[in-house]
């Protein structure tokens, strides 16, 4: 049978299955493993927990849950409240400064904690509150913190980066670093639309309400949140300077946010420690058993010659290689409406990576232009679950207008995909700068 065919009797499968309910994970070893028995026999099954096993046999994977370990132990705490409540402070006099306030502390606390949900639910609870009360509508409220959690996934420190780096091969600490243009890049449109969507909405009165701060009340709560920042800055020094290892890093830091958690937080009831590391321990199995997972749908892909056969026929295309380029673009983006950007990573990486640098595109160029696109799927339905999580933190609010709230900082993703297009340096000249021009 011709691969390509196969090819999309394994893309129906898949979606089909996913679509029944079962877990990401599951649903990607029952498809491969289908395929695998239907075409080569149960001679083929015998290899499925080696290649299982094999994937996650890598020392760079031990970064994964370390990372997580860090955001959880400063989602736990009231570093997110107090990370807004310190930009509100400093910020409550600039037009539309509420906002701001909540965008600046949303990419704030996604760096720290590397989670889009963690951060929605950190900064949701204290800033839709907050916004309602001074006028702002529900739907500018919910949708800037929708859209500013999703952040997490770009700026570094990033579980979503990681992923990326093992299923292509490429530098995690390159991939870092070309996340951190893009990401303040975000930070700046958001901003602009949320200080245009004020003057435009005649609504600078609202954040020029007459709440006035000393400057004793704008430094009193900076030593609540200035050590968390601390730690991540000389998590990234560390990376980058050559100190230590992506996973060895990534211990330290795990370690020094708890400590730093039990110090200012009075973190250290065994009930609260045990359920960072309860929470931890699920969301990192969780993702590396889709990792292995996918390990053996990439193998179930390339022993069919499925994968092989998709790269020469898009390499074939008589198309530029921009055309290419927006093809795969929509494909990401669909995919990111109905799958977690772990899965969609994963999956489509590894295939796609030989056909952008045989296009010539860089490779961690890439890996921005897909991660602002799971970005776009963590606000957009039916999945979109930012969505799902402010609409649980404010559920007066309705999932419509919270997607409407959101789509203008769709529109500046996609503009940032553009000017990334444009001008590709915005993601690779730290790297290079940093680390030297890619091999």
């Amino acid at each position: 049978m011709d691969p390509l065919v196969v090819g999309l009797m394994v893309a129906v499968a898949t979606i089909v299955v996913l679509f029944s309910g079962v877990s990401v994970g599951t649903g990607l070893l029952i498809v491969a493993a289908g395929f695998l028995l239907a075409f080569d026999g149960m001679r083929s099954l015998q290899a499925l927990p080696e290649l299982f096993y094999a994937e996650l046999n890598s020392f760079a994977l031990l970064s994964i849950p370390m990372f997580i370990i860090m955001g959880a132990a400063i989602s736990s705490t009231r570093a997110g409240p107090d990370l807004y409540e310190a930009l509100e402070r400093w910020l409550t006099r600039v037009p539309g400064g509420l906002v701001v306030s909540n965008l600046g502390a949303c990419a704030l606390f996604a760096a720290m904690s590397g989670s889009s949900p963690a951060t929605c639910a950190a900064i949701g609870k204290m800033g839709i509150p907050e916004m309602r009360k001074r006028g702002y509508p529900d739907e500018v409220a919910a949708g800037s913190i929708a859209a500013g959690g999703t952040l997490g996934i770009l700026i570094p420190p990033s579980v979503t980066m990681i992923v990326y780096g093992i299923a292509t091969e490429t530098s995690i600490g390159r991939l870092f670093l070309a996340g951190v243009m893009p990401g303040v890049m975000l930070v700046m449109l958001f901003i602009a639309w949320a200080i245009y969507d004020t003057w435009r909405r005649g609504a600078a009165g609202v954040a020029l309400s007459g709440i006035r701060y000393s400057w004793a009340q704008k430094f009193e709560i900076l030593p609540r949140v200035l050590p968390f920042l601390a730690i991540i800055i000389g998590v990234l020094y560390a990376l980058y300077g050559g100190v230590a290892t992506p996973s060895e890093t990534a211990a330290v830091g795990a370690l020094l946010c708890i400590v730093v958690a039990m110090i200012v937080y009075r973190m250290y009831q065994p009930t609260a420690l045990w359920a960072v590391l309860r929470d931890s321990t699920k969301e990192s199995v969780m993702i590396l058993f889709i990792i292995g997972a996918a390990g053996v749908f990439s193998f179930m892909l390339s022993s069919l010659f499925v994968t092989q056969s998709v790269a020469s026929w898009i390499g074939g295309l008589d198309v530029n290689r921009w055309v290419l380029m927006a093809i795969i673009n929509l494909f990401l983006l669909v995919a990111g409406f109905f799958l977690p950007p772990v899965a969609v990573i994963l999956m489509s990486a590894p295939i796609l990576l030989p056909i952008i640098t045989t296009a010539g595109f860089d490779p961690y160029w890439f890996a921005v232009i897909v991660t602002v696109n799971m970005e776009i799927g963590l606000i957009t339905p039916p999945v979109g679950l930012n969505l799902y999580v402010i609409n649980g933190i404010a559920p007066d609010i309705s999932l419509k207008k919270i997607l409407m709230g959101s789509l203008p900082f769709v529109g500046c993703m996609i503009l940032g995909i553009v000017l990334l297009s444009i001008f590709p340096g915005i993601a690779t000249w730290l790297p290079d700068a940093v680390m030297g021009p890619a091999l």
